[in-house]
């Protein structure tokens, strides 16, 4: 997966960068450089890779220092590389191949910066400002402080309307509102540097690394989302009319928007926290938990991996690496502190794979596993790829894709398969409602919160969104995607677009978005290569040779080729569709159609 520079480290880096020589290149010292860089770059990368594990899985003082120096170190390569890159992209008669390889370097730099003097000092203190306002952040519950971790967990189970809105208001008031001015002089500032690396805008940056036109790209996320929308709005009605029968009308009307602080979100991003307000009666229980399964039959971290790694063997991949299992960090230790948050690494570009949990026996980590390995063997399918570049999904959606098609892949007929549930214990037809509506309130409900967080920074980037509408403009594009509304009227001086990370932290969010697409398309192929009957959601591929050659035939490919090339390999199409997750929710969708029969659906 592409690592994304620290802002603040590339404002140093630029700094400390030292002039660009300007005599003109030609296309064989251009295609020199592109090699050298492209080495440069893989070396670095094992180096930075080898001194964050360290840190990752024992944090002190002294592995802080090493990571930080690291960081800087990786980031001034990458500005400089980034930089030479925007001249070499001038030469003429470059071949089609280097030519990609330059928008790949020079699109690794989410927040470019300019060379004016003072500029990237500039951008790294209003940087380190905002990312510190948002880390520091806190709302209010009953007038009293609830920091962002504890806040974000009293959204999700409180059912107190007034309290709800009281967090919702007081964490964007607190965090959002004070940054404004800092995001401004920022967006500016990182569009000079965009425009220095031949670029528009930001925006336009973000958007050049998917192999096609910055506006034909966009034009295809909307296209994506009009193929899902239909279900979302099906899904929006059924939750609508539930939230009114739980709140009335004086806190949640019949028709129109919702208010974004009833659905067990900050951002109404996911609403699978309010499952006991909408699920339909008895949906709930399934007959089965998975980590009670695992429990009965004495499964432990190290055997719910290998039972992980049963999966991808099932489907012709080579066993782990001896190295994995005396590498990776499966349980917290008990001597040091480190990163729990699960994650998946490739060391040294070839096969030095491992993962990163504090694993326990349940259900949560079970799917985990499945999906981390995922990214493992999608870095091991690429390791062949002659450029470093290419080791990379093919696009930034794909390795997200790919370990949620595995998770979605753990189905009761795959439970059958392994031996942790018996035949007899396969839930009904009658079950799949809700657990349809269990995933959809996680999935579907998600589709837009993805796309408007980008489709607002396009707007800001390219200038047709002023300052000084920021805050009209995000509550004008939340309604018009998600059908959400404040739970009060906003002030225009309000900035709540900054109450959410990814804001002040300009990490790019369109890659979740497509991710979620790209897995019901990924799902259903795997299916129908293994010619399952039945529906698509109780689907498994498990054991099933041709899928896993189908499989690796993508994987391999990594961003050696542009991602439709990638995508045809494996699915038979060169188009991300939405159609795939239609017909999985199928079922629901007709479902929640019933149910919201003689509704005023739309909002």
């Amino acid at each position: 997966m592409k690592s994304l520079v620290s802002l603040a480290a590339i404002a140093a880096a630029l700094v400390a960068a030292p002039a660009i020589a300007q005599q003109a290149p030609d296309a064989a010292t251009a295609e020199a450089w592109i090699k050298a860089a492209d080495q440069a770059y893989f070396d670095e990368t094992v180096r930075a890779g080898r001194t964050q594990w360290v840190y990752e899985t024992n944090i002190t003082d002294d592995t802080e220092a090493l990571v930080a120096a690291s960081n800087a170190e990786s980031n001034t390569l990458m500005v400089k590389t980034a930089a030479e890159a925007a001249r070499m992209a001038k030469v003429p008669g470059l071949t089609a191949e280097d030519q990609r390889k330059l928008v790949m370097m020079r699109t690794q730099i989410t927040s470019p910066v300019p060379t004016t003097p003072g500029a990237a000092e500039d951008f790294g203190t209003r940087q380190a400002r905002i990312q510190g306002l948002y880390g520091k952040g806190h709302g209010t519950l009953n007038g009293q402080p609830v920091n962002g971790s504890d806040i974000e967990a009293a959204m999700g189970t409180n059912r107190n309307p007034d309290q709800l809105k009281e967090m919702w208001l007081s964490w964007h008031d607190n965090v959002g509102k004070p940054m404004k001015d800092d995001y401004a002089k920022m967006v500016e500032l990182s569009n000079a540097g965009a425009r220095e690396l031949g670029f528009a805008d930001t925006g336009a940056l973000w958007r050049s690394n998917y192999d096609m036109d910055p506006a034909a790209f966009a034009a295809l996320t909307e296209k994506i989302w009009n193929d899902v929308r239909p279900l979302y709005v099906q899904l929006h009605c059924y939750t609508r009319a539930k939230l009114n029968e739980k709140y009335g009308d004086a806190v949640q009307k019949k028709t129109g928007p919702i208010r974004a602080d009833l659905l067990g979100n900050m951002w109404g991003q996911s609403w699978g926290n309010i499952y006991d307000v909408v699920a339909p009666k008895g949906a709930g229980d399934i007959g089965y938990d998975i980590g009670d399964l695992l429990n009965a039959k004495g499964y432990d971290p190290v055997k719910m991996v290998k039972t992980g790694e049963g999966f991808y063997s099932s489907l012709g991949f080579a066993p782990l690496p001896e190295t994995f299992w005396a590498r990776s960090q499966i349980t917290k230790p008990r001597d040091r502190e480190v990163v729990c948050h699960a994650s998946a690494w490739d060391i040294d570009n070839k096969d030095d794979l491992r993962i990163k949990m504090c694993t326990k026996v349940n259900a949560d980590d079970f799917v985990t596993i499945h999906h981390e390995l995922g990214h493992n063997y999608y870095q091991r399918a690429y390791n062949q790829q002659p450029s470093r570049y290419y080791m990379e999904g093919a696009n930034d959606g794909f390795h997200e894709a790919i370990g949620d098609t595995m998770a979605l892949s753990i189905t009761p007929e795959y439970l059958v398969q392994i031996g942790l549930l018996s035949r007899d214990k396969v839930p009904s037809a009658d079950k799949d409602t809700g657990l349809l509506l269990r995933q959809a309130l996680d999935k579907v409900a998600a589709m837009p919160w993805t796309l408007l967080v980008d489709r607002w920074r396009w707007g800001v980037f390219d200038g047709s969104i002023k300052s000084d509408s920021y805050e009209a403009a995000w509550n004008q594009v939340r309604l018009k995607y998600q059908g959400l509304v404040p739970p009060a009227e906003r002030p225009a001086d309000a900035f709540d677009p900054g109450a959410k990370f990814h804001i002040p932290a300009v990490v790019p969010y369109t890659r979740y978005f497509l991710a979620r697409v790209l897995q019901f398309q990924f799902y259903e192929a795997a299916c129908k290569e293994a010619g399952w009957q039945g529906p698509l959601h109780r689907c498994s591929f498990y054991g099933n040779k041709a899928v896993g050659a189908k499989l690796n035939a993508m994987l391999t490919m990594g961003a050696s080729k542009p991602w439709p090339d990638a995508l045809e390999a494996f699915t038979g199409t060169r188009e991300i569709s939405g159609k795939a997750m239609i017909r999985y929710f199928a079922p629901l969708q007709k479902w929640l159609e019933q149910q919201n029969k003689g509704q005023n659906c739309g909002w």
